[in-house]
């Protein structure tokens, strides 16, 4: 039995889809006018485990994750750059599939982009509209009347007094209250073409949160299972979706609401501000792309994850203890699910897609592999693993992997040093053997004598 803590009601609920067998999930994507961050790699990596786990269960999932292509900073970046909107966020989606990639996240189902939706966020509006939801504001942007709509909080645990404490209603916007969102933005003089479309409103682009709105009931439904996100999302931006496609729909919209912890580094908040900020490339540069979806899966989604140098090298060192469990075995993935382990890695997993439990059944598996040898126990620790979308790759491949940053040995001297020593003990110089060997751990490389041969590994 599968339970999810739900944002909406703050606790644990058994998780029932509306469909039996088939879930409908959507997640919101990057806004696409630079390179992702550690917070996106987090989002796209937590609903990645979550989507495989879904389907590891049986179910059938379709999976949505929108891109946003239009906005005010996808404008200002694209005039700073001298090119179109399309070129711009072109480039950037492709950047993020190849982070994405690299991280081991598999595609959605669906990856809209916004500026092909327009024409059903404008039905979208005239259905608030219609309903009184929805009112041109003295600015000609059209607004959403936070006040009409009696649910306005419930994801957020906000009311509206609290929310309206201290806040004044902005004259030149027009706003009935300062609470009210946009839902059509006028265009402004000067904009380009392509960041503006024909509307019964006038010239405009769409507000941000009723991209997801309409995409999300375009492709899924007007009522579907999950909708997940960062936290940072819950309030605005999911409270506003909630409002919106509710107050046009008459009927609930989302029955499970998932929220993945902030990241912070070195025990800050992550921010430009604070120069802490690093996007997945940068990132990438330094540590194996596994190691940081080992690094990310090891915290539970819901709690923050701390990111440092440290954490990312225990990460890598925890990582490569799992590999070398598996080293020599030639083994296909396969999992039986009435093993005692597997039935372990299933009910964390189950346990609100518990990972770090699920993980230490993993090293408990690794334990045992390494007392026993036995081939069907390697088989089924890289099939639990594979669920995770770790242990995949050949293990001496991972760890003779050499490091990303430079000053460390190549492949290639470390083979030559090996070849030396093999060529110092034939000529019993056991004094030159053992100082090559000392010479390659104080490198990180760690010699592994057998009849077979000499196989090492990085530290």
């Amino acid at each position: 039995m599968l339970t999810i803590y739900n944002s909406l009601v703050r606790e644990k609920r058994e998780f029932v889809p509306i469909e039996p067998g088939k879930v409908r999930m959507y997640v919101c994507g990057m806004t696409v006018y630079d390179y992702c961050h550690l917070g996106h790699a987090r989002v796209m990596v937590v609903f990645d485990m979550v989507t495989r786990w879904l389907r590891a269960s049986g179910y059938g999932v379709t999976y949505v994750r929108n891109i946003t292509d239009i906005d005010d900073k996808i404008i200002k970046r694209a005039a700073e750059n001298g090119e179109t909107i399309r070129q711009l966020t072109d480039r950037f989606i492709g950047y993020m599939h190849e982070d994405a990639g690299a991280l081991g996240v598999l595609r959605p189902d669906h990856e809209p982009r916004a500026t092909d939706y327009v024409p059903q966020m404008l039905d979208l509006i005239g259905s608030l509209e219609k309903n009184g939801l929805a009112y041109a504001a003295g600015n000609r942007d059209v607004c959403y009347a936070v006040r009409k709509f009696p649910g306005y909080g419930k994801l957020s645990g906000k009311s509206i007094e609290d929310l309206r404490a201290g806040e004044r209603v902005d004259v030149m916007e027009g706003k009935h209250d300062p609470l009210d969102f946009v839902l059509w933005k006028h265009a402004k003089e000067g904009e380009p073409a392509e960041a503006k479309w024909d509307s019964p409103f006038g010239p405009g682009r769409p507000g941000w949160h009723i991209e997801c709105s309409a995409m999300s009931s375009d492709l899924l439904g007007p009522h579907f299972d999950i909708h997940g996100g960062g936290q940072d999302l819950q309030f605005p931006h999911h409270e506003n979706e909630i409002a919106q496609s509710e107050g046009a729909h008459g009927k609930t919209f989302v029955n499970y609401w998932m929220h993945n912890g902030f990241v912070r580094v070195d025990d800050e908040k992550m921010s430009k501000s604070l120069g802490n900020f690093f996007t997945i490339r940068e990132v990438l540069k330094k540590y194996d792309a596994e190691v940081v979806r080992f690094f990310i899966l090891r915290a539970h989604y819901r709690s923050p994850l701390n990111y440092s140098d440290a954490h990312l090298e225990d990460a890598r060192h925890a990582l490569a203890r799992l590999y070398t469990a598996l080293k020599g075995y030639d083994v296909e993935a396969a999992v039986d699910w009435d093993e005692g382990y597997a039935c372990h890695f299933r009910d964390a997993l189950n346990d609100d897609f518990g990972t770090p439990e699920a993980m230490a059944v993993l090293f408990d598996m690794a334990n045992e592999l390494n007392r026993s040898r036995d081939p069907k126990l390697a088989a089924q620790l890289k099939g639990l693993a594979g669920i995770l979308g770790l242990l995949q790759r050949d293990p001496m491949a991972f760890l003779q992997a050499a490091p990303a940053t430079e000053g460390g040995l190549s492949n290639e001297e470390i083979e030559a040093r090996i070849a030396a020593r093999v060529e110092a003990k034939k000529a019993k110089n056991f004094a030159e053997a053992d100082r090559i060997r000392q010479e390659l751990k104080a490198a990180g490389i760690v010699l592994e004598d057998s009849p077979q041969g000499t196989t090492w590994r990085r530290e």
